[in-house]
């Protein structure tokens, strides 16, 4: 395990957990080497993977969890990080789904440093625009008194991945969406020559646009953005 994970639940014996343990049962039972193979090479070979694909690997979730629903729903992010650490990127989509619907509305203030901690560590796009929009996203929406800070730190991080989430946590917020900050963090990052940070741009402001297009014709128009942010937000309009 990463000692950044095992340092946040240093009281926990992992072995004990039969959800865990059944799952990769399961899991191992259902792998496809060649699924695998390919699974891995279309993420640039940074995880390995059973092969299973997402219609199933989600049934066999679901039917794990609820043979353990009561473990889950006591030890969720136990559990979480537990999965997080482990090599397979099933465990991590995993982890990642069990925060997602145990912790909606549930959120602890501390929790903030999960978050962090998962969206830095086994970072890809695929987990950190799940990570970003439905647990930072929601997260922050139950917290809003954190939104600046915790989007401004996010922001001025080192850590492409934090920003990216910083670029995208508003995601789905519709109506809600403070399009000044988001503008503002849009703005910071407009100059990135990175791919990610492009894109996440032209997609939180298309996101956007389904609610005031206007407005994000006119901040596209004054903003000088990447070619890549402009043809993404620009799509629908």
């Amino acid at each position: 395990m990463e000692p950044i994970l095992e340092e946040m639940i240093p009281q926990l014996d992992f072995r004990s957990m039969g959800f865990i343990a059944d799952l990769e049962v399961v899991f191992q039972e259902n792998s496809q080497s060649e699924n695998a193979l390919a699974m891995s090479k279309y993420m640039k070979n940074n995880f390995a993977f059973f092969g299973i694909k997402t219609t199933e690997r989600r049934q066999i979730f679901k039917e794990v969890w609820k043979a353990n629903k009561e473990e889950v729903a006591k030890n969720a992010r136990e559990i979480a990080i537990a999965l997080y650490a482990k090599d397979q990127r099933e465990f991590h989509y995993c982890a990642i789904e069990i925060l997602i619907k145990d912790l909606k509305g549930k959120y602890k203030q501390k929790d903030i440093d999960l978050i962090e901690k998962l969206l830095t560590l086994n970072s890809w796009w695929d987990s950190v625009d799940t990570i970003s929009k439905n647990i930072l996203g929601e997260y922050l929406l139950e917290f809003p008194e954190s939104i600046v800070e915790t989007s401004t730190r996010f922001s001025n991080s080192e850590n492409m991945w934090l920003n990216r989430s910083a670029i995208l946590f508003q995601l789905g917020y519709k109506e809600k969406t403070d399009f000044d900050l988001l503008k503002t963090i849009c703005s910071q990052h407009k100059a990135s020559s990175e791919f990610f940070i492009q894109k996440a741009i032209g997609w939180s402001l298309r996101e956007y646009a389904k609610t005031n297009r206007e407005a994000v014709k006119i901040f596209v128009a004054d903003s000088d953005l990447q070619r890549l942010s402009r043809k993404e937000a620009l799509k629908n309009l």
